[in-house]
């Protein structure tokens, strides 16, 4: 199969005009999106080329200490946008989110490269920094609803919470049908897509390598590989975080301290 053919600068400027669709549609019905799509968009194009630029000396240097050390960048900035998008207090929970990540997405994006793929150098740019990225963007989404159910939750229902600690729970009893909830809204988007990949949608990975003139049995077999990783991934980062965070958040008598929650200015 040939790979996929170039787009012109031209032609991928025409295909900004896509965004004439959400912008009609926000004026006519004041839907007031038009500042967040153009930022957002803005944002999106320029950081991604940045990356690419970064992502060519990556691949030409293929210095495992500089791939390595672009993975942890990457996780700081994973775990910086988890805790910017949720309520919570990012000096509390910044250390622990990344070291859940750490483990999390870095356990497995090790597994993945040396036992699935099998490489010859487990730190090539071209599988740790891809394959990294790919597993720390679909956890993000997942932590965020995770961590912030989970002490939203406590917070709302802290009346369950101290009944249950009252009978006699400990607190780590008390907290396990909080924690339940967290981990299961979190993974249950992630489980609903994987149930309709290939039906409903082709999945990135898959379309990209097709498009790269991979086989697609190749590319069904990577992506296959890619969503275990993913979802192994997911439920780890997600557990973790609930279970480092949670030994910083509550006092010795298990109660929920107040400055968990970022201050509202």
């Amino acid at each position: 199969m040939e790979a996929a053919p170039d787009i012109s600068v031209f032609r991928l400027l025409m295909g900004f005009g896509l965004l004439l669709v959400p912008v009609v549609l926000s004026q006519v019905y004041r839907l007031g999106l038009i500042r967040r799509l153009l930022v957002s968009v803005g944002r999106m194009t320029g950081q991604l080329f940045l990356v690419s630029i970064l992502l060519i000396y990556l691949f030409d240097w293929d210095n495992a200490w500089l791939n390595t050390g672009w993975v942890l960048v990457m996780i700081l900035f994973a775990s910086f946008s988890a805790i910017h998008n949720s309520s919570l207090d990012f000096r509390r929970f910044f250390l622990p989110v990344s070291l859940a990540y750490v483990i999390g997405a870095g356990g497995v994006l090790l597994f993945f490269n040396a036992v699935i793929v099998n490489p010859d150098n487990l730190f090539t740019a071209q599988l740790l920094v891809v394959v990294g990225g790919m597993l720390l963007g679909n956890s993000l989404n997942s932590l965020i609803i995770g961590i912030s159910r989970y002490y939203e939750t406590i917070r709302r229902e802290q009346n369950r919470y101290l009944y249950l600690i009252s009978l006699g729970a400990g607190p780590g009893e008390a907290r396990r049908p909080f924690f339940r909830e967290a981990v299961l809204a979190a993974l249950n988007p992630f489980l609903a897509n994987m149930a309709t990949m290939g039906v409903v949608f082709l999945p990135g990975m898959m379309t990209g390598q097709i498009l790269g003139g991979a086989s697609p049995d190749t590319a069904i077999k990577y992506q296959v590989a890619i969503m275990l990783a993913i979802f192994a991934a997911v439920t780890l980062s997600v557990t973790l975080a609930l279970l480092f965070t949670s030994r910083r958040s509550f006092d010795g008598f298990g109660v929920l301290q107040e400055d968990v929650f970022r201050r509202k200015d």
